[in-house]
């Protein structure tokens, strides 16, 4: 009778679960609705969409920070980053994108990134599950406790597959041409000399624990020799850093620290030595001794 009333009580708990999570992303379908309507009394005109891009891309500090690329096996995957995407909806206009976290409980959280082009109606959403736990390559699965830690790793999960949600709806051609806009604006607007802005990428990247020894391997010269091109490489990695998009011995070679033996250490592993030794020599004694005893049987 309790097992029955357990299991009613589970399966009732599971549905009000469910009933909250479609609560929330109904109340949501609604609030986009009304901005739909608006956006066709008012749709965008693309000339002045892509001037307003364009002229957003000629700006330094959007291009540093619109590109990133990691390591994917043998190749290298390079594409617009969050800050980008995050301008384009903006400037593209009539579109709706955000995260929304719909449901939290057993230490994760049920997510939805979406991009909605309110003229078109075209949308594209990911519900994703996020665990409340970080992993790292040296010490592997932390969880995280703190409310506001939950939420920054929630957040930067949830801001992949924003962008990728907004990637899937504005056209690859704008999405390809700012790249290209931002990428221009590295190599040949800059009022800076090229000397102070070696010097300031080599402090940003200390921030990770990236050394000036570690670039310059990577890049293959002294740093005093980097080019515009090395520059606008080196920015793509520092913006992955940045976002987490990967770690820094994903693109450096980093190298392990020595490991030291304690006192304790050190005399057991010379006591072990001693007791191999000591054997070795009495089978060796042994051998010796059976090889005399056959020749004066013979």
């Amino acid at each position: 009778m309790n097992n029955e009333f357990e299991l009613a009580l589970q399966k009732s708990s599971t549905q009000n679960q469910s009933t909250a999570v479609q609560t929330t992303i109904g109340r949501h379908t609604q609030d986009i609705q009304g901005l739909v309507f608006m956006a066709k009394q008012y749709p965008r005109n693309q000339f002045d969409s892509w001037k307003r891009i364009k002229e957003a891309c000629s700006r330094k500090s959007l291009a540093e920070v619109a590109s990133y690329t990691y390591p994917r096996g043998k190749e290298k995957i390079t594409g617009p980053s969050i800050r980008l995407a995050e301008v384009l909806a903006q400037n593209w206009g009539n579109m709706s994108t955000g995260v929304v976290e719909l449901e939290q409980k057993n230490g994760e959280s049920t997510c939805m990134a979406f991009a909605w082009d309110l003229e078109t109606n075209f949308r594209d959403e990911k519900i994703f599950t996020v665990k409340h736990e970080r992993w790292t390559k040296n010490y592997g699965a932390k969880k995280l406790e703190d409310p506001r830690d939950i939420y920054e790793h929630i957040a930067n999960m949830g801001a992949r597959r924003q962008r990728a949600c907004i990637l899937a709806v504005i056209p690859k051609d704008v999405v390809d041409s700012a790249v290209e806009e931002c990428d221009k604006t590295l190599a040949g607007i800059n009022s800076d000399p090229i000397v102070d802005r070696i010097k300031k990428m080599l402090e940003r990247f200390t921030t990770y624990g990236v050394t000036r020894e570690m670039l310059e391997k990577r890049v293959g010269c002294k740093s005093e020799a980097f080019t515009e091109k090395d520059l606008v490489g080196l920015f793509k990695i520092y913006n992955s850093l940045k976002d987490g998009m990967g770690a820094k011995e994903d693109y450096f070679e980093v190298e392990k620290p020595p490991t030291t033996e304690s006192k304790v250490e050190a005399e057991f592993k010379a006591e072990q030595e001693r007791k191999a030794k000591e054997e070795f020599d009495r089978q060796e004694s042994l051998k010796l001794d059976a090889e005399l005893a056959e020749k004066e049987g013979k």
